[in-house]
């Protein structure tokens, strides 16, 4: 029998639980909210991984059968805490429309407070979002992320693509962004500190064969510099999200 960490959650109570109350106490005085809320600050500490219903039973000091009667299995505490990550995204569905700059400067603000919110909680990673029962706080999110883009002149879908072009670039940079610091934390050693212990390793092995790699050699040379590190994620983030609006606008000066 596979482990109940493991099990895919039940859409029809991931919905119920979802657009249910949470503040309401059961017999043993737990509720849904504080279950989630500590099974977020598991995630954020030690991955999604570390969150289990016993785990989260023992930092409630609650027997893990009691957790049960609130949440069925960690499919569907996933379920709700991906929804409540993102529940103070923004003050209010018209936050990123109100933003200076037109669109730009709303999607610009969009794609800044998702980046904060993965850096935030690295665990979301983990959570397959495709097939993510859709919660009343991702529905919001949903909704205000597609008001800067309203009145454009584009498409239904259109809007839905290009906030996706620019939510998959948040998450892919996001996601590189996490692995880079997980690795220097796991080994101890800053970029730099790693590159001066492997650079002469592969001097030794590149030697008399910079012919053969000339554009690599000067392209890694420069962003090495520039960086100073093998992973600028402002930068990547910046770079890439200013080429994507650049797209998104022409688009737009098509209509």
């Amino acid at each position: 029998m596979s482990p109940k960490k493991s099990a895919a959650p039940d859409p029809a109570r991931s919905l119920a639980l979802l657009w249910g109350s949470h503040s309401k106490p059961g017999r043993s005085g737990l509720t849904v909210r504080a279950i989630v809320e500590t099974a977020i600050e598991l995630a954020d500490a030690q991955g999604l991984e570390a969150v289990s219903m016993r785990q989260v039973a023992e930092q409630l000091k609650a027997g893990t059968m009691s957790l049960y009667t609130h949440v069925p299995g960690k499919g569907e505490l996933t379920d709700l805490m991906f929804d409540t990550v993102y529940a103070d995204l923004y003050a209010d569905v018209d936050e990123p429309a109100r933003q200076p700059d037109g669109w730009r400067g709303g999607m610009e603000f969009v794609a800044r407070r998702n980046w904060e919110v993965l850096m935030a909680h690295p665990w979301i990673h983990e959570v397959p979002a495709i097939r993510n029962a859709l919660g009343p706080n991702i529905t919001l999110k949903y909704e205000a992320e597609l008001r800067p883009l309203d009145g454009l002149g584009l498409t239904d879908v259109e809007m839905d693509s290009a906030l996706t072009l620019v939510l998959t670039h948040v998450q892919g940079t996001a996601r590189a962004a996490a692995e880079h610091q997980r690795t220097q934390r796991e080994s101890g050693l800053t970029d730099q500190e790693w590159w001066l212990t492997t650079g002469p390793l592969l001097d030794r092995y590149m030697a008399g064969l910079a012919d053969r790699f000339p554009v690599a050699g000067r392209v890694g040379t420069a962003s090495g510099e520039q960086h100073q590190a093998a992973l600028d994620s402002d930068h990547a983030f910046r770079f890439g999200l200013d080429r994507i609006l650049d797209g998104i606008q022409l688009l737009i000066d098509q209509r």
